[in-house]
């Protein structure tokens, strides 16, 4: 049953991509600004980075050390986030904008900012 709920939360085209400035919407975390480090468009899911720490308990080993428990981001769903505009300072939608030299980009819907990677 669970693994039938994953798969319906899938995302064919997530807007969002890997290093947008993202805003937390609901959660334990809401209001938090961080930098998306994954997305998972199977599982409709993204890792942002300060969001949503898993306490993850590791074995000893050689590339570890000693072991012990870990802290690291934990994924949460695609739909508690919105995209940030350092400029607006607010979230925003992007908007797919075509150049004259055959280039895509997204821009921001307010202030016509460029998004993304740089």
């Amino acid at each position: 049953m669970r693994k039938n709920l994953k798969k319906n939360r899938a995302v064919a085209k997530p807007h969002v991509k890997k290093d947008d400035t993202v805003l937390v919407l609901s959660g334990d975390d809401s209001g938090k600004k961080g930098r998306v480090l994954q997305v998972y468009k199977g599982r409709g899911m993204v890792v942002v980075e300060g969001v949503n720490y898993v306490k993850k308990h590791s074995r000893p080993s050689k590339k570890m050390g000693k072991g012990g428990i870990v802290k690291k981001e934990g994924p949460i769903a695609i739909s508690n986030v919105a995209l940030f505009c350092s400029k607006c300072n607010d979230v925003t939608r992007a908007v797919v904008v075509a150049h004259t030299n055959e280039e895509i980009s997204r821009v921001c819907r307010e202030c016509k900012e460029p998004i993304g990677r740089k």
